[in-house]
């Protein structure tokens, strides 16, 4: 059966999606996550329920040596038969970090490690063995966008400079855990887009596609939040005054299945370099921000991470 890897699958929307291509059935999948415990206990509920062939994997993406400790058991799997090469590689996992700075145990400002840095380093490394007319695809957000009101709420994305974003809060002020969060999100849609050319210009068949789950209250991104911030958050009046406002608003029902749809569906499988949506409970094709379509700028930032995970 064809392989699906999904980071971040044991909780929130990734478990949506995870539910969601279980219950569908002809995939094998491995959930890959920071703790192990929790993976397992979730891979256990789905094989109950669907009767899914789950696998589990310890992969903190904040980490580069669990990323590459984790890449190299795909591929062991790969190699001793155990699982077919991946039909689709999913990087969903991800974080908001608010209060105080905090970095990796690489050294990295902690936001962009989790939700830039691990992902680029896990989709250079097991590339390879996505099948021809494989997925590969990003949980995006529509925070990227400056000019949007999704960027706006949160913190208007600043230049993505890898170096810089790094070391953020080394060298002056840093930024706010809002900008943090959607200036790294700004540099996954870009690296969304540098792989969709580089696979166009090598000739692949395999699709790299970004994809928006709207803002979805009930996820863990709201982890750092006040309490009292998370509860007003959850209220329908709230969520109806923020779509009012423009907020592209997502569910973990509909965005799970979708993003599960996105990755699956035969409906996708022409979708590489497209941005696609959950908008208030549909399911579209979005335009960017402009700075997420700057080739220049997904270039340079494509080969400073190069440079930082190890791989230049």
């Amino acid at each position: 059966m064809p392989t699906v890897l999904i980071t971040g699958g044991h909780k929130g929307l990734g478990l949506e999606a995870t539910r969601t291509i279980a219950a569908r059935g002809g995939y094998d999948i491995i959930m890959a996550g920071r703790n192990i415990g929790e993976v397992d206990a979730a891979a256990h509920d789905l094989r109950n329920r669907y009767g899914a062939t789950i696998r589990t994997l310890t992969l903190d993406v904040a980490s580069l040596a669990s990323v590459r400790s984790g890449a190299d058991a795909v591929r062991s799997l790969v190699r001793e038969g155990s699982v077919a090469p991946l039909q689709v590689l999913l990087l969903n996992a991800g974080a908001q970090f608010r209060g105080p700075i905090e970095y990796s145990v690489d050294g990295h400002e902690l936001t962009f490690a989790t939700n830039c840095l691990g992902h680029f380093l896990l989709l250079n490394l097991l590339q390879d063995l996505v099948h021809d007319g494989g997925r590969i695809v990003f949980t995006a957000s529509g925070t990227h966008d400056p000019d949007t009101m999704d960027g706006k709420m949160v913190g208007k994305a600043v230049e993505p400079d890898a170096y810089r974003l790094a070391n953020d809060g080394r060298m002056g002020k840093p930024l706010s855990g809002g900008i943090r969060y959607s200036t790294s999100k700004l540099c996954t849609m870009l690296h969304a887009y540098e792989l969709d050319r580089r696979l166009r210009a090598a000739g692949s068949s395999i699709q790299s596609i970004a994809f928006d789950p709207g803002l979805i209250v009930e996820t863990g991104l709201m982890r750092t939040a006040p309490s009292f911030a998370r509860g007003l958050m959850r209220t329908s009046g709230m969520k109806w005054m923020l779509r009012r406002m423009g907020v592209t608003m997502g569910s973990i029902t509909f965005s799970g299945a979708s993003l599960a749809k996105v990755a699956i569906d035969p409906a996708f499988a022409a979708a590489s370099g497209k941005y696609i949506q959950s908008k208030n409970g549909q399911l579209i094709e979005a335009r960017s921000s402009v700075m997420s379509q700057d080739k220049g700028r997904a270039h340079k930032l494509w080969m400073d991470c190069e440079q930082i995970v190890g791989i230049g």
